[in-house]
């Protein structure tokens, strides 16, 4: 059975939540599970320890999917906060998926990376964010809106023949969902842009070009939450088969 490591995403101590108030909790959006829960797939759910442990369990892993969730700190791709207070990330995740993504670069691992996992990837190869789209690029359209969520969506535009163009060759106007304020500002060294916001040219698709094509690959949309929209977005299916076809060829 094929082994599919997912990042956890973080819950932290909450005296006000009811169960586990003091607790801090992994957990992974059920969407994510339905997407990577196919046959002969087994979704795993890294843990969040300090421990060699961790590296045993990397170790057992054909694959790795970085989801999406809370905002990248300021920090980790070396900046402060544009205004105080605000979009100040999680450091603790942060750290937690960089080494997670630095021991599958460096063991050739696919990789899978959506939304923030995306941003985490550009930051990893030494890129920066906008830490708000909106404060901080003129001319943008809305990339994410709380009460709508996954029905947000725009067009992108393929950077000529290249991993996703080929995906999607027979699509004549690609068209994805949008659940981001963040984006990728200046771009990481060894990644290519693959895709872009038709409407106002917000990274959208990056890989890194040291693998081979699609080996480790990023997307700013959500093809988990694809069903939502259904036919007026592009087939999700296509993304993760061939991500799946990528760890069956080690």
């Amino acid at each position: 059975m094929i082994k599919i490591g997912i990042t956890a995403c973080f819950f932290y101590p909450d005296v006000s939540r009811t169960v586990f108030g003091p607790k801090s909790l992994s957990y992974v959006e059920n969407d994510m599970f339905r997407y990577v829960s196919q046959k002969g797939i087994l979704p795993v759910v890294i843990p969040d320890l300090n421990s060699e442990i961790v590296d045993d369990i990397l170790g057992e892993l054909d694959g790795f999917l970085f989801q999406g969730g809370s905002d990248l700190a300021p920090g980790t791709y070396g900046e402060k906060p544009i205004i105080e207070g605000k979009w100040l990330g999680d450091t603790h995740r942060d750290q937690y998926e960089l080494r997670i993504m630095d021991y599958a670069i460096k063991n050739n691992k696919p990789i899978l990376a959506i939304c923030r996992g995306m941003q985490l990837m550009n930051a990893y190869f030494g890129g920066t964010l906008y830490q708000d789209i909106a404060t901080q690029k003129e001319g943008t359209i809305m990339h994410r809106d709380a009460m709508i969520y996954d029905s947000v969506n725009h067009g992108i535009q393929f950077t000529g023949e290249n991993t996703l163009s080929k995906l999607y060759q027979d699509i004549k106007n690609p068209v994805v969902n949008s659940v981001h304020h963040q984006g990728v500002k200046d771009v990481g060294e060894k990644l290519k842009v693959l895709a872009v916001s038709s409407e106002d040219g917000i990274v959208e698709a990056v890989e890194y070009t040291d693998a081979a094509p699609g080996r480790v690959l990023g997307v700013q949309w959500h093809p988990e939450f694809s069903d939502t929209l259904k036919d007026k977005v592009i087939p999700s299916d296509r993304l993760f088969d061939q991500f799946v076809e990528q760890v069956k060829s080690l």
